[in-house]
Parts: structure tokens; C-alpha cells; sequence
């Protein structure tokens, strides 16, 4: 990591405005009385206004919140892990329903001490957010599981709209900014899930900043491709606290415009691409046909309550 001196100032366009207005107050609220984590919050995200409040999204951390791992870009909190929480789903089922959200993502500190690596949590959340809200659509992002492959087919049983896992950064960094995970094992990961769901978009993400070459970024693409992965983010690295990697440039809004076009012409389906994009960024767009317009009829209710006044119940 470089020295203090060596810190890069942020520029003008990483700047954003926090709206903490009472809407995303009382949201704020109902996660702590229900003894929820998001890894909107843990993980600092810049977005976390505009998809709670505005969009109807938001990412769910369950299995705790304390991961096994030690990456070395994440502000999650790393040490021993608590006891599984098996009433967990039915409460992030409430919060869904109280929030009247669109679309959820469901992600997890990784859990190495478990055998399934926590999958079967994950599966009764799904499930537990399909019974009570079956109009949202749902976003699961798990760890790699450490290539367990049995625990895959647990997790996709519960039938998710879409998968999602993220290789994080290019092949040669993977060893620097990721803990024990390995770049072919996410790939091999994500193409077993088409192998397993044909129909479920796949998605993943990477980090730039971290040191990586444009070349290096577009073989990233290549790589995701060539193992049948249908959406990519591009996000701007920021360094969450200074004892984690330091930012080694930042990109300009155009050079993430062009990384966008260069996805979407290589044949993604769908790529966000921005500074200030996150994993979960507009990830209520990217659900295939089918499971939209699930979402539609299910949702029309809530759709035709926006101008009204929503009363939260804690």
C-alpha cells in the first residue's frame, strides 16, 4: 500500500449529494428494530438514498455481519462469525413487505466456517421473500462457497431471478485484492449456474482503480463472456478506510462510458458503468422479461400508492 503522501485526491465527479430525508429515515429505522444488516450501509455505499427511496431496492447482508475474510478493498468487518440466525429470512420477508420493495438483493458475508457455506440460509430467504412478497424480484449474490458446487444447486433450487458474483478485479490482481478467493473459481461458478438454470441472467462485477491496464479490463470482459455471463458493473474502487489498498488512479465519467460501450458491443445484455456504480446499481432493470412481469402484476398495488402516504409500522 502507498504512504499517506501518496493518497490521490478525489475529484469533482465522485462528489454526491447525501438526501437522508424521512423516507429513507424511517427505513433506516426498520433495519435496526429488525436486527437487519445491508451491505448498502456496511460497505458504504454512495447510492444508498437513491435506491431506497427512490427505486425500491435494496441489498440485504444476511449470515451476520462479520465475515470469515480479510479483502483487502472491503469495509465489512472481518473475525468470528455469530451463530446462524434461522429466523434471519422471515425478517428480511417483513422488511420487504413494509418497504413495498421492487426488487431485492440478498448478499452475505462469506462463512467459511459453515460446510454449505451458508446456503441453506440463503435459500429459505429466497423462498421466505417469494411466499410473503411474490411480486419483487430477487438478486442473490453469494460468495464463492470455496467451489462447493453441491451448495450451488441448494442456493438456485430457490429459484432467484438473478445471479450475481463478482470477480472484483482483473485475473493478475486477484491474489492482492481478494482473500482467498480465486479468479477461475468465480468464473467456473458462474458458468455452472447456466449450467444448473439456463434462464437466469448471470451478472458480476469488477473494481477499476486497483492498478489494472484497459487491456486487462477488456480480457476481464472477454472472460466473463467466454463463461456465458449476460450483465457487467464497472464501479470506481474507493478506499473505504487507510488501512485498506489505496486508489491507484481514478477513472473519468467518459473512460467508464467508453468501458460501457465496449461491453455491450462485445454482446453483455446490460452493463452499468459509472464512478460511482455499485454491484446492485439499477439492478432492478437488469431482471429478464419474464421475471418483469411477475414484478408488474404483483407490484400495480404499490405502484398506485406512490403519491400517497406511506405508513411504516415498526
Amino acid at each position: 500500500m502507498a504512504k499517506q503522501a501518496e493518497y490521490i485526491r478525489k475529484p469533482e465527479w465522485l462528489k454526491t449529494r447525501i438526501n437522508t430525508n424521512e423516507s429513507y429515515r424511517k427505513l433506516k429505522t426498520l433495519m435496526r428494530d429488525n436486527r437487519l444488516n445491508t451491505v448498502c450501509e456496511e460497505a458504504r455505499c454512495p447510492n444508498i438514498y437513491e435506491c431506497w427511496s427512490e427505486r425500491k431496492t435494496a441489498t440485504f447482508m444476511i449470515l451476520g455481519d462479520t465475515c470469515t475474510r480479510g479483502c483487502r478493498f472491503c469495509a465489512v468487518k472481518t473475525g468470528l462469525p455469530n451463530e446462524l440466525d434461522w429466523g434471519e429470512p422471515k425478517r428480511v420477508a417483513d422488511s420487504v413487505e413494509v418497504m413495498g420493495l421492487k426488487h431485492v438483493v440478498i448478499t452475505a458475508v462469506a462463512r467459511d466456517d459453515l460446510n454449505d457455506g451458508g446456503a441453506a440460509v440463503f435459500a429459505e430467504t429466497v423462498r421466505a421473500i417469494r411466499k410473503q412478497n411474490p411480486g419483487s424480484t430477487i438478486e442473490i449474490l453469494p460468495s464463492d462457497m470455496k467451489g462447493d458446487y453441491e451448495s450451488l444447486h441448494t442456493l438456485m433450487d430457490s429459484g432467484p431471478d438473478i445471479f450475481n458474483h463478482n470477480i472484483e478485479t482483473v485475473r493478475r490482481l486477484t491474489k492482492r485484492v481478494r482473500a482467498k478467493a480465486t479468479y477461475d473459481r468465480s468464473l467456473q461458478l458462474l458458468k455452472r449456474v447456466k449450467e444448473i438454470a439456463p434462464n437466469t441472467p448471470t451478472k458480476s462485477s469488477i473494481m477499476v482503480g486497483l492498478g489494472e491496464t484497459k487491456e486487462e479490463i477488456i480480457e476481464a470482459m472477454d472472460d466473463l463472456l467466454a463463461h456465458d455471463v449476460n450483465i457487467m458493473t464497472i464501479g470506481q474502487y474507493l478506499q473505504p478506510t487507510k488501512k485498506h489498498l489505496n486508489v491507484e488512479r481514478y477513472y473519468h465519467p467518459d473512460e467508464f462510458e467508453e468501458l460501457k460501450e465496449i461491453a455491450l458491443e462485445k454482446g453483455f445484455t446490460h452493463c452499468e458503468s459509472g464512478p460511482l456504480v455499485r454491484s446492485s446499481y439499477h439492478a432492478d432493470e437488469q431482471v429478464n422479461s419474464t421475471s418483469a412481469q411477475r414484478r408488474i402484476q404483483y407490484m400495480k398495488g404499490y405502484e398506485d400508492q406512490e403519491n400517497e402516504e406511506v405508513e411504516f409500522k415498526f
